[in-house]
């Protein structure tokens, strides 16, 4: 099976896929976002799973990796709708840290020409955990870019989960083309040697 019937290029998605995920785990990590980790996790998991059934001609891994990008695209469709906060969401709450920290998103105090200033609260001075942070400069503001990360993912999955029922069913057929040729034939021998044996069992009970 070639290039030509998408197995190449459903390789290729898998790849990207798995790259990008690591990329928004590592950013992930350093903003201390808990549940888009376990997310990233799950979905580096099931993506190496789909690549390992296309190089292996596993159709049932590739099954499980198209369900897994339906529910991906959920995913990102849910964090899209929390940074542009639609229907009654905030990109300020805890939902994302699980409600054990107040950290946001990495960009929202690295984004692109960002600078962060620290400056202590009055009264409290020398207490670290008291500091009031400001960030200022930013040319693009951080939900914007955790909308761009999760549109990517979204794009990606879409193309992925296409061209995996391709795939899938590609496979399929050639299994059930080679069973109809009796490829999958468990007794190949007994027919051969079926009318030979029934001629000698012939042969031996012929009247002299």
């Amino acid at each position: 099976m070639g290039c030509c019937t998408g197995r190449c290029t459903l390789i290729f998605i898998c790849t990207l896929q798995l790259l990008a995920a690591l990329e928004r785990q590592v950013f992930d990590f350093l903003g201390y976002q808990w549940a888009p980790i376990l997310a990233n996790f799950l979905h580096i998991i099931i993506v190496i799973l789909g690549l390992f059934g296309t190089i292996q001609y596993r159709p049932r891994y590739i099954v499980v990796y198209a369900v897994w990008t339906a529910i991906w695209v959920t995913w990102n469709i849910f964090i899209i709708c929390f940074y542009l906060e639609v229907g009654g969401l905030s990109k300020n709450s805890e939902l994302l840290t699980f409600n054990i920290s107040q950290h946001q998103s990495w960009w929202s105090e690295n984004g692109p020409g960002c600078v962060r200033k620290e400056a202590p609260a009055a009264g409290i001075a020398g207490l670290d955990s008291q500091s009031y942070v400001s960030v200022i400069g930013c040319t693009l503001e951080y939900r914007y870019i955790e909308v761009m990360h999760s549109s990517f993912q979204i794009l990606v999955a879409l193309v992925g989960f296409v061209y995996a029922c391709y795939v899938v069913s590609v496979f399929t057929e050639e299994e059930d083309s080679f069973d109809f040729i009796g490829g999958f034939d468990p007794f190949p021998l007994y027919h051969v040697n079926e009318k030979p044996s029934n001629l000698l069992f012939k042969q031996t009970y012929l009247p002299s």
